[in-house]
């Protein structure tokens, strides 16, 4: 069984909003703001085909969703209104993104 902590239950992405939201399987409501999420694009395309991610500052425009999308049971794809989408994020790679005061304390200062 999988790890509930990397199961995704439900996401929230209001069209125009700047934040997703995620409730994984062990409770946890996940804080994904869009700058974030385009930031730290896994596709090799933003990153490369070294190892290691980096930030990549997005622009303004580069930070609305257009779609999310399941991929299999491991992630979700994302769908820029820029045209972006070969990124695929899988969800232990998600938890390690999010942003919530619990995962990020220091965000809230």
């Amino acid at each position: 069984m999988t790890d509930p902590a990397i199961r995704c239950r439900a996401i929230r992405s209001p069209r125009g909003a700047r934040v997703t939201e995620i409730d994984w399987g062990d409770g946890h409501k996940g804080i994904y703001p869009h700058e974030i999420l385009r930031g730290y694009c896994p596709c090799a395309g933003c990153q490369g085909h070294e190892a290691g991610i980096d930030y990549l500052p997005p622009s303004d425009n580069q930070q609305e969703l257009e779609d999310i999308v399941p991929v299999g049971n491991y992630a979700l794809q994302l769908f820029w209104f820029d045209g972006h989408q070969s990124g695929i994020y899988s969800y232990r790679y998600l938890r390690l993104l999010c942003s919530c005061p619990e995962c990020r304390p220091d965000a809230a200062a």
